[in-house]
C-alpha cells in the first residue's frame, strides 16, 4: 500500500504543483488534504500555464482519480469555476475523475468579510492573509459551527444550518467589526445552486481512499503552503490556518498513518516568502530583485511579489525533522545560474549564541542573524539537462552540500517551469 506525501519544506510557493503533476504519472490516486483557495499551484504543460487552487494537480492526467479531502476548506464558487476552466482546457473529461469529501468544510461570504475586516483593522500588524475566508472557516470548524459539503448539497439542511449560524455571524460582523449584515436568502440561493452543480462529485472520500489503500493502489498526497506556515510548527502567528506538515496528510484525507510510506519535501534552491513575518535570509538589494524577476516570484493566487533570499538550512532542517522527510526535491535550480558565488545559511546568531534550530518565538527569529557559508556559483544553462551526471560539477557540489547538512537525500531536481524540465533520482513508488 504505497503512499507518497509531497509537502512544502519552506514558506510555500516551492513548486509543489509541478512536482505533484509530474509524479502523478506514477500514481493511481491524488488527494489534496488541507488548505483552501489561498493556495495556488502553477503548472506549465506544453508551454501553457495552468493555475489550480483547489483541484489536485494530478487532474491534468487522464485516468487518474483526484480527491479533495476533508481537511480542505472549499469555496464552492471557486470550485465550480475551476472545474469549468479545467474542462475548457481539455482536462477532466470524465466526472468520475474528481471526488470531493462530504466532510470538507465550506467557505461562506461571512468568512471572507470577517477575514478582510479583521486584516484591515490591524494596520501595520497585518498577518498578510489573502482575505479569502480560509482562517475564519477553520475557526468555525473548530467552534463546531461550520457547514460541510454534505450539507450544501441538501437544500433543506443548508437552509436550517444558515438559520442557526448566520444571525450570530452577522452580529459579530456588525457590532464588533463594523461591517454590513449579510442577507440569508441570497446566500442560500447561491450556495444551493453551487451545491447542485457539485453534488455529483461529493462523496465519502475517506471510504474511497481506505479502499484504495486496501487494494494497494499508489496514492499521492498533495499538501498546500509549506512547513514554516504550519499552524503549530511554523513562524506563528505569521502562519496559515491549517496544519501543513506531513502528518496532516492522514487526518485531512481520512486514512491511517500506515498508508504513508514516503514523504518528500519540496524546497527552492533559494528562499521566498509572501506576506508578513520574520525572514532571516531576505535580500533587500538588487540580487533579491534579480531572483524575483528571474524566478517569476509573484503569488499565483494573489499576484503579490514574493520576498527573496538565500537558502536557509535552519528552516529546512526543521522541515526534515518535523515531517520525517525521506527525500528532498529541489526546484528552480536554474534561477541561480550566472551567480559568481552563492550563500547558504547554516545557522543563526542570536544574542551572542549560535542556533541550529528554528526558535518558536517570532521575536527571537526576527533578531536572528544568518551565518553563511559561501559556495562557488556556475554560469552554465542547466535548464535542458535531464541526467544528474551531466550537471556541472559546481551544481552537483551545491546539491551535495545541502544533502550533507540536512542528512536527507535529494530525490528530484527541477531546473525550469515545464513538466519535462526535471531530473528524477529516485522512483516515487
Amino acid at each position: 500500500m504505497p503512499g507518497l506525501v509531497v509537502i512544502g519544506a519552506q514558506w510555500g510557493d516551492e513548486g509543489k504543483g509541478k512536482i505533484v503533476d509530474l509524479l502523478t504519472e506514477h500514481a493511481d490516486v491524488v488527494v489534496r488534504f488541507q488548505g483552501g483557495n489561498n493556495a495556488g499551484h502553477t503548472l506549465v504543460v506544453g508551454g501553457k500555464k495552468i493555475i489550480l487552487h483547489l483541484i489536485p494537480s494530478g487532474i491534468l492526467h487522464r485516468n487518474k482519480i483526484c480527491v479533495i479531502g476533508n481537511g480542505v476548506v472549499i469555496d464552492p464558487k471557486v470550485c465550480v469555476e475551476e472545474i469549468e476552466a479545467v474542462k475548457k482546457r481539455g482536462f477532466l473529461r470524465s466526472d468520475r475523475q474528481l471526488m470531493i469529501s462530504d466532510r470538507a468544510h465550506v467557505i461562506f461570504p461571512y468568512h471572507r468579510i470577517i477575514d478582510q475586516l479583521r486584516e484591515a483593522s490591524k494596520g501595520e500588524a497585518k498577518i498578510g492573509t489573502t482575505g479569502r475566508g480560509i482562517g475564519p472557516a477553520y475557526e468555525d470548524k473548530a467552534a463546531r459551527r461550520g457547514i460541510r459539503m454534505g450539507e450544501i448539497i441538501d437544500p433543506p439542511l443548508l437552509r436550517k444550518r444558515l438559520k442557526d449560524i448566520l444571525p450570530e455571524r452577522n452580529r459579530y460582523i456588525t457590532a464588533i467589526l463594523g461591517g454590513q449584515a449579510l442577507p440569508e436568502g441570497e446566500i442560500f440561493s447561491a450556495y444551493a445552486a453551487w451545491g447542485r452543480k457539485l453534488k455529483k462529485y461529493v462523496c465519502d472520500g475517506s471510504e474511497f481512499l481506505q479502499n484504495a489503500v486496501e487494494k494497494g493502489r499508489r496514492i499521492l498526497f498533495e499538501g498546500a503552503q509549506g512547513t514554516s506556515l504550519d499552524l503549530d510548527y511554523g513562524t506563528y502567528p505569521f502562519v496559515t490556518s491549517s496544519n501543513t506538515v506531513g502528518a496532516s496528510s492522514c487526518v485531512g484525507s481520512g486514512v491511517g498513518p500506515r498508508a504513508v510510506t514516503d514523504l518528500w519535501g519540496v524546497s527552492k534552491a533559494y528562499s521566498t516568502r509572501v506576506g508578513a513575518g520574520p525572514f532571516p535570509t531576505e535580500l533587500f538589494d538588487g540580487l533579491g530583485e534579480s531572483l524575483r524577476e528571474k524566478g517569476g516570484e509573484y503569488g499565483s493566487t494573489t499576484g503579490r511579489p514574493r520576498r527573496c533570499g538565500w537558502l536557509d538550512l535552519v528552516v529546512l532542517r526543521h522541515a526534515v525533522k518535523i515531517n520525517g522527510l525521506t527525500g528532498l526535491v529541489v526546484t528552480k535550480l536554474d534561477v541561480l545560474s550566472g551567480l559568481k558565488s552563492i550563500k547558504v545559511c547554516t545557522g543563526y546568531r542570536l544574542r551572542g549564541g549560535l542556533l541550529k534550530t528554528l526558535p518558536s518565538r517570532v521575536e527571537d527569529l526576527a533578531d536572528c542573524r544568518p551565518v553563511y557559508e559561501e559556495l562557488p556559483g556556475w554560469t552554465e544553462d542547466i535548464s535542458g539537462i535531464r541526467m544528474l551526471k551531466r550537471l556541472p560539477p559546481r551544481v552537483k557540489g551545491y546539491l551535495k552540500f545541502v544533502e550533507k547538512h540536512l542528512k536527507c537525500p535529494v530525490v528530484l531536481v527541477s531546473a525550469g517551469p515545464d513538466r519535462e524540465q526535471h531530473i528524477l533520482l529516485k522512483k516515487p513508488f
